[in-house]
């Protein structure tokens, strides 16, 4: 009976696994499909950021002038880490299911007296590459396209637009 009640752990310890990978890898493509936009300066400056918090396009609005060289310097580096820090939270929020999933699922090591605890040798999927492909670029809608085809959460697909009215 105890053995009986051993194969039936492992079993789930093994399907709860395969099934965390195949999350790891779903997540680790809505993650890198993730951009933030930030706008500041009265809404004259926007910068998007892509998963990474790297800048993938910056927009002037038509009154860029009305400030200083300082002024649209201040604007772009605060946009940029607004956005940044927006992507960040928002990766996060994403990735976080994942941790409260691993911290439930029994250790192997738990059920079978004597085996060695193997989840320090389970390594995730190498994350996809993460583009630099402005919003609107076909390299990013395909790859929206494919993430809604198989069922991303929306909010993935948009940023967030700040405006700090400085």
């Amino acid at each position: 009976m105890s053995n009986e009640f051993a194969k039936a752990g492992l079993s789930d310890i093994l399907d709860g696994l395969a099934q965390q990978l195949q999350d790891i890898t779903r997540l680790q493509r809505e993650r890198a499909a993730l951009t933030a936009s930030a706008t500041t300066a009265g809404k004259r400056v926007t910068v998007t950021v892509n998963a990474d918090g790297t800048v993938i396009e910056t927009r002037f609005a038509s009154d860029i002038a009305d400030l200083d060289y300082m002024e649209i310097a201040k604007a772009v580096t605060e946009a940029a880490q607004r956005a940044a820090a927006d992507v960040a939270r928002r990766s996060r929020e994403l990735m976080a299911p994942l941790e409260q999933n691993r911290r439930r699922l029994p250790k192997l090591a738990d059920l079978v007296p004597g085996m060695p605890d193997l989840s320090k040798e389970m390594v995730p999927p190498e994350p996809p590459v993460v583009s630099t492909a402005p919003p609107n670029a076909p390299e990013r809608l395909a790859a929206q396209r494919d993430l809604q085809a198989e069922g991303a959460d929306p909010d993935v697909r948009r940023g967030a637009a700040i405006d700090s009215g400085w």
